[in-house]
């Protein structure tokens, strides 16, 4: 059995790939096996693919027609044959020591899973730039080099990133739980990691940024495409992995966040041409929703102002232009209502002030000169 196996879906990344397989044939690991399925790629990333399985026997090329991520990735795993498993990005660079580091402390750990760091890297400027989602500072100062669960750290649950590619996973305990990835969605990582988090028994976190995200303006993740609206099933997907966990009640406020505000999100920065259909969809989901009253009440109760808008909003505003004037009122009536209640407490304390005696009046304005 091999140490590590490393899955890399590949699909039109021919500008990238080389560097990405660069960082995976030269690890201070050499035992592992490197899987490359190409998801019917029409650049030449299969022939990237097949020149460097040419030069390292420790490369299987797979070729398929176009399935998506998920896809390309379950196939991929179900050839693995490591002890632990690695989902690599194509387009994207893995520290020369990472599976090695992480390898290691998982071995001497005995655990499930291994979290480590990722640092964006941005292709216009060449810069390295460490960010929170990534870096995940504060879980970090929390568990130290401790052995865990999600039980020990609800308050971290959502300031974990979902990204596959900054944890090595035992194969075993993958496969045991039969967890895969959704097919036919962008955003299955998000299931993926949920699953896998609620599941394990032994999670520890290694603190040096070993893997660099690479950042580009067509990005699936950063492009607006039509693609954005799997996002409405994603959620979907993601609440069933909490209610199967029993865990639903627990994170309900931050469930109910992407639900009706990373959900907003999205619809916002997607391509113009495609938001009629993102708001079509997410009026269907959110109907379904309002069909049931008994869950309806259980969710409402629970929303904060802005998300009950989202959520009126989107049942009663059928298309673009008047969805996104009321939306546009709404956030102007916000901002008014905060400059009132700015005004009114300056008022307040400027009222306090000349009613106050002459040591108050002056200790006060030592105060504000302050």
């Amino acid at each position: 059995m091999v140490k590590v196996s490393v899955v890399i879906p590949v699909y039109n990344v021919e500008d990238f790939l080389g560097e990405c397989l660069d960082s995976i044939i030269n690890q201070t690991l050499k035992d592992i096996e490197i899987i490359c399925v190409n998801d019917g790629s029409q650049d030449r990333s299969l022939e990237i693919l097949n020149e460097y399985a040419s030069r390292d026997e420790r490369m299987t090329v797979l070729d398929q027609e176009n399935g998506g991520h998920a896809v390309a990735t379950n196939r991929g795993m179900r050839l693995a044959t490591g002890k632990y498993i690695f989902f690599m990005d194509s387009d994207d660079i893995l520290e020369l020591t990472a599976l090695e580091e992480t390898y290691n402390v998982a071995e001497e750990r005995n655990v499930d899973f291994v979290i480590f760091q990722a640092i964006n890297y941005y292709m216009d400027t060449g810069e390295l730039v460490e960010a929170e989602n990534y870096s995940m500072n504060e879980l970090a100062d929390f568990v130290g080099d401790s052995v865990f669960n999600y039980r020990d750290i609800r308050d971290y649950v959502f300031k974990i990133t979902v990204t596959p590619w900054s944890k090595l996973y035992n194969r075993e305990f993958v496969m045991k739980n039969n967890i895969i990835y959704p097919e036919g969605f962008v955003f299955d990582d998000n299931v993926f990691f949920y699953d896998t988090l609620f599941a394990a028994d032994r999670i520890t976190f290694l603190r040096k940024h070993l893997f660099k995200r690479r950042w580009y303006s067509t990005s699936s993740t950063t492009s607006g495409g039509q693609h954005f609206a799997n996002y409405i099933d994603i959620c979907d997907l993601i609440w069933q992995v909490f209610f199967k966990y029993g865990e639903f009640d627990n994170y309900k406020e931050n469930l109910l966040h992407k639900k009706f505000y990373t959900n907003f999100h999205w619809y916002r920065h997607i391509k113009p041409e495609f938001k009629q259909y993102f708001l079509d969809r997410l009026r269907e989901d959110y109907r379904r929703i309002a069909s049931d009253e008994e869950f309806k009440q259980y969710i409402i109760k629970d929303l904060t102002d802005a998300e009950r808008r989202v959520f009126e909003s989107v049942l009663t505003y059928e298309d673009v232009d008047t969805f996104d004037y009321a939306y546009e009122n709404y956030m102007v009536r916000l901002k008014n209502e905060s400059l009132k209640r700015r005004y009114e407490n300056a008022r307040k304390t400027h009222d306090d002030l000349i009613n106050s005696n002459s040591w108050q009046k002056t200790r006060m304005l030592r105060s504000i000169k302050k």
